[in-house]
C-alpha cells in the first residue's frame, strides 16, 4: 500500500460542506481585503493561540521580516537564527537590513537551546528566532531569559503546547504559516503574526499596508502582505479542529513507537514539557539517503528536509563561512522525514514500519 509524506486532502471531507459555504459566504459579501473574516479568524486565533494580538499576512516569510520591523530590527542589528532550518527563517532577515548570526541546535531536538543562542550573541544582537522546528517546541523561555527578544517560527507548531503554553504566545512575537501542508493550512499562502504587545501589533498592521495607519498618511516603507478574506474564512472553518487535528498527529506518533519503530531508527524526541502536534515526524538514522532510497521501492514517501543547512546555502554562503556547528551538521546528515498525517490508521504505520523493518533486514542493519 502506497503511503504518502502528507496527506492534507482527507482530513477536510468532512468540512466539505462548510468549506463551501464559506467561500460562498465571501463571494457574496462583495469584502476580499481585510474585511470581517480576517477580523474574526484574526480574534478566534489570538484565543486558541491565548495572545492579545493577532495579525494575518499573506505568507509566513513576510510575516518574519515585518515582525523583525516592528520589533525595531534595522540597518546594522543582527538577529541570532539556527541555520537547521526552512531557508525562510533566515531569508527574511535581510530586507530588514540586519545580518543573520547563525546558531547550532540540539541534533536530538532539532532546536535551538539557550546555550547554542548565547554562542551566537554580539552587541550587536536585536532578536532571536527560534523556530520550533518540526513540531517540536524551542525553550523560548530559557532564550529569553538570555535579555534578548525572542520572535518565535511556529510556522511548523500550530497545535503544540509548551511548558508555558501554546507556540505563538511563548516570545515577545511570533509567526505562522497557513501553507496547505501545514497543520492549520489555507487553500493557497497565509500568515500570521501573534503578540500580547499592543504597540508590536500597531506597527505590524501598519506595515502590512504599505506603512500606513489610515492609508492616507504613509509613515514607512511598507508592504503589500495582507491575508485576504477567502482564506481567513476557510480557515475558520477549520481552526475548531485544529487540537483533535494535534491529537491524532500525537496518536500516529504513538503508533510508530507501539510498532517497533524505535528498534529500527531513532524516533523524535520532544524537548522538556512539549507534547508537539508533529507536523513532520523526523527520525534519525545514520544512513538516511540509503533508507529513503528503500523506501521508495516499497512505495513509502519520505523526505531529508535541510540536508545542506542554510549557512551552506549559496546566497546565505558568505554570512556563513565562519559558522562552526556541529550539532546542525549532525542533524543534517542523519535526519529523515517519514510520513505523517492525522487522518492515518494503523494500516498506514504498520505498511511505514513493515518498510524500514525490511529495509534493515535487507542491509543487515539493525537500529
Amino acid at each position: 500500500m502506497p503511503v504518502p509524506l502528507f496527506d492534507p486532502a482527507t482530513p477536510l471531507l468532512g468540512l466539505r460542506d462548510e468549506l463551501h459555504a464559506a467561500a460562498v459566504r465571501v463571494l457574496d459579501g462583495g469584502r476580499y481585503i481585510l474585511g470581517p473574516e480576517v477580523e474574526a479568524f484574526e480574534r478566534e486565533f489570538s484565543r486558541y493561540v491565548g495572545v492579545r494580538e493577532t495579525v494575518g499576512v499573506a505568507n509566513g516569510t513576510e510575516a518574519i521580516t515585518i515582525a523583525l520591523r516592528a520589533l525595531g530590527v534595522g540597518e546594522g542589528d543582527e538577529v541570532v537564527v539556527p541555520s537547521f532550518t526552512f531557508y525562510a527563517s533566515v531569508e527574511a532577515i535581510p530586507p530588514t537590513g540586519a545580518k543573520p548570526m547563525f546558531c547550532d541546535v540540539d541534533p536530538v531536538t532539532f532546536c535551538a537551546t539557550a546555550d547554542t543562542v548565547r554562542a551566537a550573541l554580539t552587541p550587536r544582537t536585536k532578536a532571536v528566532i527560534a523556530v520550533h522546528l518540526f513540531g517540536n517546541v524551542a525553550p523560548v523561555a530559557e532564550i529569553a531569559a538570555l535579555g534578548v527578544p525572542v520572535l518565535e517560527d511556529a510556522a511548523q507548531a500550530a497545535g503544540s503546547t509548551g511548558p508555558g503554553g501554546r507556540p505563538g504566545a511563548l516570545g515577545t512575537v511570533a509567526t505562522f504559516s497557513f501553507y496547505p501542508s501545514k497543520n492549520l493550512g489555507a487553500f493557497g499562502d497565509g500568515g500570521a503574526i501573534t503578540t500580547d504587545d499592543a504597540t508590536i501589533a500597531e506597527r505590524v498592521r501598519s506595515l502590512r499596508f504599505h506603512g500606513s495607519r489610515d492609508k492616507v498618511t504613509y509613515d514607512e516603507v511598507g508592504y503589500n502582505s495582507r491575508l485576504d478574506e477567502l482564506q481567513a474564512a476557510l480557515l475558520r472553518v477549520q481552526l475548531p479542529h485544529l487540537d483533535r487535528w494535534a491529537a491524532d498527529r500525537r496518536r500516529v506518533a504513538s503508533a510508530y513507537e507501539e510498532a517497533g519503530l524505535g528498534e529500527l531508527v531513532s524516533l523524535p524526541v520532544p524537548t522538556p514539557g512539549a507534547d508537539p502536534a508533529w507536523h513532520l515526524y523526523v527520525v534519525r538514522d545514520e544512513r538516511p539517503d540509503e533508507l529513503a532510497e528503500a523506501l521508495a521501492a516499497a512505495g513509502v514517501q519520505s523526505r531529508g528536509y535541510y540536508r545542506v543547512p542554510v549557512h551552506r546555502q549559496p546566497a546565505m554562503a558568505a554570512l556563513g563561512r565562519d559558522a562552526i556547528l556541529p550539532g546542525t551538521d549532525e542533524a543534517a546528515r542523519t535526519h529523515l522525514a517519514l510520513p505523517m498525517s492525522p487522518a492515518f490508521g494503523r494500516e498506514q504505520v504498520d505498511e511505514v514500519v513493515g518498510a524500514v523493518r525490511a529495509a534493515r533486514s535487507a542491509s543487515g542493519r539493525h537500529g
